[in-house]
Formats: structure tokens, C-alpha cells, sequence
């Protein structure tokens, strides 16, 4: 696998940055992440609801979900960090989004108990849950070499690392239907 895009809370944004700086220290080729950068600090730290009170933000935050939308698209691994189990509903969105591309998806957390706020139907949406940087490189790199052993086999190769906004070629598997009729 060559990618992995990062889907979070605008309230991790420092985090998230920390966390896909780590991944690509240890080698991961490309990383995409949300764009939180636009925003000011102050504005940052509110609340959602106080965010959303604002005219501006709110025009933007649909702009800002359909471009996340376009980096899952290029993306092979959906990585959710969702900390303390918590998942706003634009990551909602996304998890939905990512498992209609039939993508792997490993969250930071397993999803909140259904008392405490958290949805049953995105925890079976999770794949596996990945705590750290490092255990997520190495799900990368066993997902690439199950995969990639005709480009070499190797999370090192040198045509596994591509710029950001070069397209990339994806090859279909079958659909989970055809799966199962097989």
C-alpha cells in the first residue's frame, strides 16, 4: 500500500499533525491529513456549536469535507483518529465514505460504548484498532508486501513514493457481492 489518509476531530488538529509527522519519520511515503491549517488559533479551540455560529465557517465546512473526500479517494488505508473514542459527524461522514471505497480502515480508539455517546454502526465499519505510529507502519508495510510482490515486494521500493498530487492507479478487487457469491 502506498498511502494513508488521516480522518479526525478539528479539536486533534495538533495531534493529528503529530501523529502523521511520526508516520512519515518512519517511512510511510505519503500521509494525507485534513486541511485545519486555514483557521485561526482562538477559533480552533472553540466548541462546534460556537464555530458554527459564524457565516464564514459555515459556508466553508462543506468545501473542507468534500476536499477530505478527494484525499480519501487517493488513499489505500483510511486511518480514524478518533481519541477518547470520540468521532465528530464530518468524520462520520468520512468513515462512511472510506468503507463505500471498500478501504481498510484502523481507528486510534476503539468507538465509545453506545451510552456514552458512541454509534454501533460505525465500530463495525473499523477494521482493527492501531494505537501508534509505529504499529500502523507496520500494518503498512505487511499490507504492501501481501500486495505489492509484483512491484518488488518492499515498502522500500522506489516506485512506491508519490508526490501528493500525482494520480495514482488503483487496481479493483472484486466486490464484497462477487465475494461472496464465490
Amino acid at each position: 500500500m502506498r498511502s494513508v489518509v488521516i480522518c479526525g476531530s478539528l479539536r486533534y488538529g495538533d495531534e493529528i499533525e503529530r501523529f502523521a509527522a511520526r508516520l512519515r519519520k518512519l517511512g510511510a511515503p505519503l500521509v494525507f491529513t485534513p486541511d485545519f491549517k486555514y483557521l485561526r488559533r482562538d477559533f480552533v479551540e472553540l466548541e462546534e456549536r460556537e464555530r458554527m455560529t459564524s457565516k464564514n465557517y459555515k459556508k466553508r465546512v462543506p468545501e473542507l469535507v468534500l476536499r477530505h473526500f478527494d484525499r480519501i479517494r487517493k488513499a489505500d488505508i483510511c486511518f480514524i483518529y478518533n481519541k477518547d473514542g470520540y468521532l465528530g459527524v464530518n468524520t462520520t461522514l468520512e468513515v462512511g465514505f472510506a468503507h463505500g471505497r471498500d478501504m481498510v480502515i484502523y481507528s486510534l480508539e476503539p468507538e465509545s460504548p453506545t451510552e456514552e455517546g458512541g454509534e454501533i454502526c460505525r465500530e463495525i465499519l473499523f477494521t482493527e484498532v492501531v494505537s501508534t505510529p509505529e504499529e500502523l507502519c507496520e500494518k503498512l508495510k505487511l499490507i504492501y508486501a501481501d500486495s505489492g510482490k509484483e512491484n518488488g515486494g518492499t515498502f522500500s521500493n522506489p516506485n512506491f513514493f508519490k508526490e501528493e498530487n500525482e494520480p495514482q492507479k488503483r487496481k479493483r478487487t472484486k466486490s464484497r457481492e462477487q465475494e461472496q457469491l464465490i
